[in-house]
């Protein structure tokens, strides 16, 4: 677990993503992890969000990693994020975007007792939909009872775990609190742009007397000949007037 996720919050993660996806990091929706080109704890964020219309197409679902982010859910926490793309895909990073998952559906105010836990538990089922609701409630296709996913009925969705799991796993949760280990959070990996080389501009004589440009990478030599260069064209110049 990122060492940058709250107790709490690393607690809550654990358990969705041991219903969510018990594989790990590398999930593909349907397990159907080994069918890429490359692993996907290896592909940057933006490479992640390219697959996504494919995996649909191919799978299901653009559903990926140990909390099954959707394509559309990975921009969002991209631009709410400031982030660029370019950042591995990794277990940091699912980490991170997990955590304020949990921080968009109301987290810190459950931690705070001004939530309820079957209002913080309907905000967990409407992000994760193997996750029941603690009560009966509206759902998105139809009424749904304490138990079912909030997704019951829509043909692909239902709930992998109970309503009591649930509540226990989230009192646990507020039990261990929102402290963080102490020392620097670690950096996320990154994939550099591509370098473009810098190309210096140098003087060198020319062959009539004057000077000409060299569009060469410049060394401290070959700056250090173009001004002598310049010089000796001064030089003869200035002889030539006398």
């Amino acid at each position: 677990m990122d060492k940058t996720v709250p107790a709490g919050a690393a607690l809550l993660l654990d358990f969705i993503a041991s219903k969510e996806a018990p594989e790990g990091y590398g999930t593909v929706y349907g397990n159907n992890q080994a069918k890429l080109a490359k692993p996907l704890t290896s592909m940057t964020l933006a490479e992640v969000i390219a697959a996504g219309p494919g995996w649909t197409r191919l799978f299901g679902s653009s559903a990926c990693g140990r909390y099954q982010f959707m394509k559309a859910t990975l921009e969002g926490l991209r631009d709410e994020l400031g982030l660029t793309g370019r950042e591995v895909f990794g277990p940091d990073l699912q980490d991170r975007l997990g955590y304020h998952l949990l921080k968009r559906r109301g987290y810190e105010a459950f931690m705070s007792g001004s939530l309820s836990t079957a209002g913080f538990g309907l905000k967990i089922a409407q992000e994760w939909a193997s996750f029941p609701v603690l009560a009966a409630t509206k759902g998105q296709k139809r009424s749904v009872s304490r138990g079912q996913s909030y997704y019951a009925g829509d043909g692909l969705n239902k709930s992998l775990v109970s309503a009591d799991a649930v509540e226990i796993a989230l009192s646990k949760a507020r039990q261990a609190g929102n402290a963080v280990p102490v020392g620097v959070p670690p950096t996320l990996a990154t994939v550099p742009p591509p370098t473009v080389p810098r190309i210096a501009i140098a003087l060198e004589p020319a062959p009539t007397g004057g000077l000409v440009r060299s569009g060469v990478q410049a060394t401290g030599g070959a700056v250090r000949s173009g001004l002598a260069g310049l010089y000796d064209a001064i030089h003869r110049a200035l002889a030539r007037k006398v």
